[in-house]
């Protein structure tokens, strides 16, 4: 599984539309709306490099108010949760 971080920018009247048309889309997990250098940053995970390219420019470029995008494939995960739940593979009760 390939998982990509994709900052967004939107036209400022556009972004809780666009916000909710990328997050309904298959392959995203979660969008944010921010403050900083860019309007919303989307998590994506797909099974191949080739899912990206049908993804990021074939849909989420096209949702309405989308500017650009900048997207960064991720290597791997050091959250607590995926940690969490990989000690508990093949633990009875967890």
């Amino acid at each position: 599984m390939i998982t990509a971080i994709v900052l967004i920018n939107v036209e400022a009247e556009e972004i809780p539309q666009a916000a909710q048309a990328i997050a309904d889309l298959d392959q995203v997990s979660e969008v944010y709306s921010c403050a900083g250098d860019v309007d919303l940053i989307a998590t994506v995970r797909v099974q191949a490099h080739e899912d990206l390219a049908d993804l990021i420019p074939g849909r989420i470029g096209k949702v309405r108010g989308v500017l650009d995008t900048v997207t960064h494939i991720a290597f791997r995960s050091y959250s607590r949760a995926d940690t969490d739940s990989a000690f508990e593979i093949g633990v009875e009760g967890a």
